[in-house]
């Protein structure tokens, strides 16, 4: 997992991943802007198999939104709609505004978005000057915090569910509030499990380049992901069974409709589907 810094693509990253690691088969959970900066998980090798799995994970964020003017991005390197209002706004007025950011609601994309029309990416239709055109999403907002003002910019923390935008909601804010606005920082903290405290640079991962263990370890243990699913150790038969995409039997009594199917405690097989009692078929098997 790595800490994003500012200024580079996800795609930057997992392309810089790719000449550390050795490893073409690396994909990221979760896009994170150019500007945002912090937790990007990764999954490299047979792991990208586990990719579909991680799609709903809620998101946790800090950052600012800059008052006074709306950008067509939505944030600090858009492009500004007007001219800046020096708007004077008190803490209460904004944290009464963003009281209603709570809980499930429609939300509109941005323009500038991985969002895809007819197989494009919208972002790719807005700076061709075409219109576009987007449909509003239900999204969940478990929490949005205002956590101090200065001058015409306000401090946040947020959780929100997949797929939402959190410049989305910095737009929404000014347009309630008469003056626009736009984000101005935005850092990840948290993916679901993925948190910053075990997430690494990209200058410890390039210290370690070509050193195979030394990297391996800095990666998460397999059997603390997917937390939702228990882990179950197969023996050989029941292992040799889900491999050859058969079902088999599994010592897993939790009722739980997947699992987590290991030949060791570190070596992950695959995901299986419960079918009944402990019959297991499986549905992902990494090998």
């Amino acid at each position: 997992m790595i800490d994003k810094p500012g200024g580079m693509t996800s795609h930057d990253v997992v392309s810089k991943l790719r000449k550390i690691t050795g490893e073409r088969s690396i994909g990221h959970l979760g896009t994170l802007d150019p500007m945002a900066t912090g937790v990007l998980p990764l999954v490299l090798g047979k792991f990208t198999r586990l990719a579909q799995y991680f799609s709903s994970a809620e998101k946790t964020y800090t950052g600012a939104i800059r008052f006074g003017f709306a950008t067509d991005t939505h944030d600090a390197e858009g492009q500004p709609d007007g001219p800046d209002l020096n708007p004077v706004l008190t803490l209460k007025q904004v944290r009464a505004a963003a009281a209603r950011f709570h809980g499930e609601m429609q939300q509109m994309p941005p323009q500038y978005s991985a969002k895809k029309i007819a197989g494009t990416p919208a972002y790719k239709l807005a700076r061709e000057g075409k219109t576009v055109e987007l449909k509003t999403a239900t999204i969940q907002i478990a929490s949005f915090e205002i956590r101090a003002l200065e001058g015409a910019e306000a401090t946040f923390r947020m959780s929100i569910s997949a797929g939402g935008y959190v410049r989305s909601v910095a737009h929404e804010l000014g347009e309630d509030l008469g003056c626009g606005a736009h984000l101005s920082r935005l850092r990840r903290t948290q993916a679901g499990v993925f948190t910053l405290a075990e997430a690494h640079t990209l200058e410890e991962m390039s210290a370690l380049a070509g050193n195979i263990e030394a990297l391996e370890a800095l990666c998460i243990h397999p059997r603390t992901l997917l937390p939702e699913m228990p882990s179950v150790t197969g023996d050989a038969m029941a292992l040799g069974r889900l491999r050859n995409g058969a079902q088999a039997n599994l010592p897993e009594f939790s009722q739980a409709p997947l699992v987590k199917v290991f030949a060791s405690q570190r070596e992950l097989v695959g995901i299986a589907k419960r079918v009944a009692g402990t019959l297991f078929q499986p549905i992902a098997v990494m090998g």
